[in-house]
């Protein structure tokens, strides 16, 4: 299939989005959005450092990688509307595997009610996609993750640790483990916590960050930019009922260092609280209450307040991009 019969294959006969005024099919997608914050963002996935044929087929590699994508709209409180993709694609990927690589993005696409705009094709050593999504939200109401105050609660939705949990399961067939395809399912198609963020509009301030680097990573991020200590609990870190079939260090490493679970942790004033309480029932997302923010002293730092009673500075590690 040459590129333009490709092209061709993937473009949408219809468009969800009434905001579209051409699609694909010119040199630059057009739409208008009146009384609406934009908010994009894009991300790359390279074989062999974000995604391998051996831990998942290439309809879950384009659903994974668009879930990423969302899981960045969810941070910042955006309705998603439109995707577009450029793809490297090697010899050794089959015109099947890419057009089933789209198909896993279509599937989380229509879920969310996106398009498809465009992107580029080109040939390569290895297989590459990068995806660009396009949100909307209320004017001046997009999250930032400097919008955290002393005094507020931190908060995570979901449990933690499980896609790391997943990806070890994948790699030790051989071995039985309890809620194998729960975890599995976690690490191939998460879901990002779209919705969820969605139903905090009336909160007028809350910093949110996705949990794609692990939480040790976000927390920190949200300290360093709010200027601001948080406290996190380790006992009242959420996991799955049979998270401890696990050894302890591969706990604490996944859960706080794992990354890639797509959750949101944030940070809420206490007034707030029953709106997120209220969000969490209408979504059917859990959320639990794992610390609080304090002045900061000299510098901003997230601190583990340990079951044993230990209180420790818990450092911004985690997947990092250029290690």
């Amino acid at each position: 299939m040459d590129e333009f019969s490709f092209i061709r294959s993937i473009t949408p006969k219809s468009y969800k989005q009434n905001s579209v005024i051409k699609g694909i099919g010119d040199d630059a997608a057009v739409f208008r959005q009146a009384g609406m914050d934009i908010v994009t963002s894009v991300d790359t996935f390279v074989d062999g450092v974000h995604f391998s044929k051996h831990t998942m087929n290439a309809t879950h590699i384009g659903y994974r990688a668009l879930a990423a994508n969302l899981s960045d709209l969810a941070a910042m409180g955006a309705v998603p509307a439109f995707y577009f993709v450029s793809v490297v694609i090697p010899k050794t990927w089959s015109n099947a595997d890419i057009s089933a690589i789209f198909a896993g993005m279509r599937e989380l696409a229509t879920h969310y009610q996106m398009d498809l705009m465009g992107g580029d094709t080109v040939s390569g050593k290895e297989l590459t996609l990068s995806i660009t999504v396009v949100g909307f939200v209320e004017k001046d109401k997009a999250r930032y993750r400097n919008d955290a105050k002393t005094g507020d609660i931190v908060f995570v939705t979901g449990t933690l640790g499980d896609s790391q949990a997943g990806f070890h399961i994948i790699g030790h067939p051989q071995k039985k483990y309890k809620d194998a395809n729960y975890y599995i399912q976690r690490h191939r198609t998460p879901f990002p916590q779209v919705s969820f963020a969605r139903e905090l509009h009336a909160i007028k301030r809350v910093a949110l960050n996705d949990i794609s680097d692990g939480i040790a990573s976000e927390a920190n991020e949200i300290a360093e930019a709010s200027m601001v200590d948080i406290h996190l609990f380790e006992s009242a870190i959420p996991v799955y009922p049979s998270f401890d079939q696990f050894s302890e260090d591969q706990q604490k490493k996944w859960k706080f260092f794992g990354g890639e679970d797509f959750e949101l942790v944030g940070a809420v004033a206490p007034s707030d609280w029953k709106i997120v309480e209220a969000a969490a029932k209408k979504t059917n997302t859990l959320v639990t209450k794992i610390g609080c923010v304090s002045s900061a002293h000299e510098t901003a730092n997230v601190f583990l307040h340990s079951k044993n009673n230990q209180i420790n500075r818990l450092k911004k590690d985690g997947y990092t991009h250029l290690k």
